[in-house]
C-alpha cells in the first residue's frame, strides 16, 4: 500500500534524531509529506524511532507505541511501524506483546521500511538529512556501534560493534549541512575518541576534526560522547589551536571509585582518569568538561560513593549529568550482579550528588559574571533571546538571556556581557 503522509516521532538521543532525519529525506524524495514529532499525531504512516538505553527510556518508547496503537486503533492513524533501538534488541517479545504493530525494523534496515509503505530508496540521498533541529545547528554522526563492553550498558547488543564512516562521507555531509545554513556542528557517536581506530588500528578522530574545521562555513564544531580509556592526546592540541573548535568536550566518566570501575568494566583507574583530567585541562586552557555519573552500581558502598562525591567537588566540573543505575536484561551486569542497593538509597545518592554539582554550577556561573563571550542566538523565547557559547550544548547546558529590546538576528552570532548569574543561566547585554 502506498502512503502518502508520514508522522515520524524520535525518542532517544540525538543518534536516533539523526537517523530520522535521513529517513524523512528518502520519504520526502519520494513526494510524501512529513513531520516530526508533530503536536497531534494523525498521518497514514506512523514511525515510532525508540530507545532502548535504560528502563526509563524503554518505558517511555513502549507508553509511545501503545499510543499510536490506540490511534490506529480509533482510526484517526493508518499502520504503525517501530525502528531504532528498543526494537532492534526485543523485537521478538514485542511483536508478541502488541501485535498491532504493522512492522517492526531494528536501527539499520530503512529501507525496507520505505519499502514497505510503497515508495523507493533513494541510495544517493544516503548522506542527505531533513533538518530537524534550528537550522543554524546540527548534530553529524560519525560512526555506529560500540566495542568498549561496559559492564551496564546495552548499546552493543543492540548497535553491534564499533563502525567509523569514512572521512570523505562525512565531510560531504558536512558540507551538505553548512550548505544548508548550519553554521555549528554537534559531532556525535556512541563513542568519538574510537574513530578510526576499527579501521587504521588506532584513533583518528585528531585529524577527522582537522578536516572539518578546515571547511568554509564551520563556525563551532562541538565533540560529544569521548571515552577516558586510550583517550586520543593528539586531539587536544587540534582542540586548542582551532578557533573553531569549540573549547568542549563530553566524557562520561561513570565513576571514581577503583572497584566501582573494575566492576563497571571501565578499563581505567581512579588514578589514570585524574592525570586524564589535568592533562586535558593543562592542554586545553578554559575548556568546559561535561561529565555523567552513575550512581547505586551494584556493590557500590558508602565510601565508593563518598569517593565519588569528594571527587566531584575536587573537579569541579563545569557540566555535570547523573543518573541512578537501572538493570538493563542482556548486560554483563543483570547477568552476572545482583542489583543490590534499594531505589531510596540510590535516589539518595543521586539527590546529594546533584545539590553538590549544584552549588558548583552557581560559583562557575558567577565567574563569567563581568565577562564578554561570543554567543549564538537560538531562538526568542518570551522577553528574552536564547543563545549559547562554546561552553554549552543545546537542551543539555546553560543559556544565555539576553533582554529583548531590539531585535537580533536568530542563527547568528553577538558579543554578549554577561551582567548576571544563576546557577542554570547566564544574564547579558549586547556590547
Amino acid at each position: 500500500m502506498r502512503h502518502s503522509s508520514v508522522d515520524i516521532i524520535t525518542l532517544g538521543c540525538s543518534k536516533n534524531l539523526v537517523d530520522s532525519e535521513k529517513l524523512m529525506s528518502q520519504f520526502k524524495a519520494n513526494g510524501l509529506r512529513v513531520r516530526h514529532d508533530p503536536d497531534k499525531v494523525s498521518a497514514e504512516t506512523v514511525i515510532i524511532n525508540t530507545c532502548g538505553f535504560i528502563g526509563d527510556a524503554q518505558e517511555e518508547s513502549i507508553n509511545m507505541i501503545l499510543e499510536c496503537c490506540e490511534l490506529k486503533k480509533a482510526g484517526k492513524v493508518g499502520r504503525v511501524y517501530v525502528m531504532g533501538c528498543l526494537s532492534q534488541k526485543f523485537h521478538k517479545e514485542l511483536m508478541a506483546e502488541i501485535p498491532e504493530v504493522d512492522g517492526w525494523y531494528g536501527k539499520f534496515d530503512w529501507s525496507e521500511l520505505v519499502k514497505v509503505t510503497g515508495h523507493r530508496w533513494h541510495q544517493e540521498l544516503e548522506n542527505s538529512r531533513t533538518v530537524t533541529t534550528p537550522s543554524h545547528y546540527a548534530y553529524l554522526k560519525i560512526a555506529e556501534g560500540c566495542n568498549r563492553g561496559c559492564a551496564y550498558c546495552a548499546i552493543p547488543l543492540m548497535t553491534g560493534k564499533y563502525q567509523s564512516r569514512s572521512q570523505e562521507d562525512i565531510l560531504d555531509e558536512a558540507r551538505k549541512l553548512v550548505a544548508g545554513g548550519v553554521k555549528e556542528i554537534q559531532l556525535i557517536a556512541q563513542d568519538l575518541t574510537y574513530y578510526g581506530t576499527d579501521v587504521a588500528h588506532k584513533p583518528t578522530i585528531a585529524e577527522l576534526v582537522q578536516r572539518l574545521s578546515d571547511l568554509p562555513g564551520v563556525e563551532w564544531l562541538r565533540l560529544h560522547y569521548g571515552y577516558p580509556n586510550n583517550f586520543p592526546m593528539d586531539l587536544l592540541p587540534v582542540m586548542r589551536e582551532r578557533d573553531n573548535v569549540c573549547k568542549y568536550m563530553d566524557i562520561a566518566l561513570q565513576h571514581i571509585s577503583d572497584p566501582v570501575l573494575k566492576r563497571m568494566h571501565r578499563n581505567i583507574t581512579a588514578q589514570e582518569t585524574r592525570e586524564l583530567l589535568a592533562r586535558i585541562r593543562e592542554e586545553v586552557p578554559g575548556i568546559h568538561l561535561r561529565t555523567t555519573l552513575m550512581v547505586g552500581f551494584p556493590g557500590e558502598t558508602d565510601d565508593d560513593f563518598n569517593q565519588l562525591v569528594d571527587f566531584v567537588k575536587e573537579q569541579r566540573f563545569e557540566r555535570m549529568g547523573a543518573f541512578a543505575y537501572c538493570e538493563v536484561d542482556g548486560t554483563y551486569s543483570a547477568l552476572h550482579y545482583k542489583d543490590d542497593i534499594s531505589d531510596e538509597i540510590k535516589q539518595a545518592r543521586l539527590s546529594r550528588l546533584m545539590r553538590v554539582q549544584q552549588d558548583i554550577s552557581a560559583v562557575i556561573s558567577d565567574e563569567k559574571v563581568g565577562k564578554t563571550f561570543k554567543t549564538m542566538i537560538d531562538r526568542l523565547e518570551g522577553d528574552y533571546y536564547i543563545g549559547r557559547t562554546e561552553f554549552d550544548s543545546p537542551e543539555v547546558d546553560p543559556e544565555v538571556l539576553i533582554k529583548a529590546d531590539r531585535e537580533l538576528p536568530i542563527g547568528q552570532f553577538v558579543n554578549a556581557h554577561v551582567t548576571e548569574a544563576d546557577a542554570f543561566d547566564l544574564y547579558a547585554e549586547i556590547i
